[in-house]
């Protein structure tokens, strides 16, 4: 409630919307649920007419961010579109810069503090990335794997809400505010439109506070786990584990997008057989091994229903 004695406002109204009484604040146990978040940040944003909630020296009015959004919207893919929000809000808030890079496959959003954020800053430097998050998923309407959140401040009493707010590694007292995630996904056209805007922004807030199911780099995801480490995916439970997913709910989203275990598996083993069968003159009991299975003679079973031919043969005739 620290916006409301900034401005030197009753919050009771924006409380009462959210079924929050005043007393249960006062114990820091305590947690809202992310209705009761919703509803408490909406009406006190209106109340107060500053999207920001008193994290910046100068307000936020009303409808600031759905701006932004709309500014970003027309972006061919998502790369372009976290750049001009990044780059727009620096044109309306001088407090903090946003700033999004690439190094190699990993992308980063990084916030650099210009002032003095005061008893708002954890507030203000977490909504932010979510806020940021939120909008990306949004955009692409996929999941957007998380690979690390790192904050400049020492942890918290309520760290393990940041466990739901970034279901990855988390660390404090790290440099600056941050999130970083698989590049590949800024590469993703936007799949919304002024249509589909303009109903988001009738209920925004969730965005927020909710993690979004699906992910449209999963089969990209499976395939690399499967080359990188062969030998612990056996199983759809093995995968799903290393995935940080259920194996019901793995072979449901890879269904969605048209694939299925089975044959990702099918194709990054053969690939890496013939690969290795081509270029190396290691036995085939050691292949089998490398490219996952359990024994060699269910890899010379796959191998010859993949080409037509018995992995010996494959490599006597360099692949034709």
């Amino acid at each position: 409630m620290e916006a409301y004695e900034k401005c030197g406002k009753d919050p009771s109204q924006a409380l009462h919307c959210a079924q929050i009484k005043p007393d249960f604040l006062k114990i820091s146990e305590h947690r809202i649920s992310a209705l009761q978040m919703e509803r408490v940040s909406g009406a006190a944003m209106q109340e107060l007419d500053d999207e920001g909630l008193g994290w910046f020296s100068r307000r936020l009015p009303w409808g600031s961010y759905g701006m932004l959004a709309r500014a970003s919207i027309s972006a061919p893919n998502l790369g372009v579109a976290l750049q001009r929000w990044c780059r727009h809000h620096g044109l309306i808030v001088d407090d903090i810069s946003l700033k999004l890079t690439t190094t190699g496959d990993q992308a980063k959003l990084t916030i650099t503090e210009n002032a003095d954020l005061k008893a708002l800053r954890e507030f203000c430097l977490v909504s932010v990335l979510r806020n940021f998050h939120g909008l990306a998923c949004w955009l692409i309407d996929s999941r957007m794997v998380l690979q690390g959140a790192q904050f400049p401040f020492p942890a918290p009493e309520h760290q393990d809400v940041y466990s739901v707010l970034f279901p990855c590694p988390t660390v404090f007292e790290m440099g600056a505010a941050s999130i970083s995630f698989d590049a590949h996904y800024l590469a993703l056209p936007l799949r919304r439109d002024e249509s589909a805007l303009q109903l988001m922004l009738t209920r925004a807030l969730p965005l927020t506070v909710l993690q979004y199911r699906r992910d449209r780099l999963l089969v990209q995801r499976v395939r690399q786990a499967l080359i990188a480490q062969p030998t612990d995916t056996h199983s759809a439970e093995d995968l799903a584990t290393l995935l940080a997913m259920s194996s019901r709910t793995l072979h449901r989203q890879l269904k969605e997008e048209g694939a299925s275990l089975q044959s990702l598996k099918d194709e990054v083993r053969r690939l890496r057989a013939q690969e290795l069968l081509l270029r190396t003159e290691r036995p085939i009991k050691q292949l089998a091994q490398a490219t996952g299975f359990k024994n060699e003679k269910s890899f010379i079973r796959a191998f010859r229903g993949w080409t037509g031919l018995t992995p010996a043969d494959y490599r006597r005739k360099g692949g034709f």
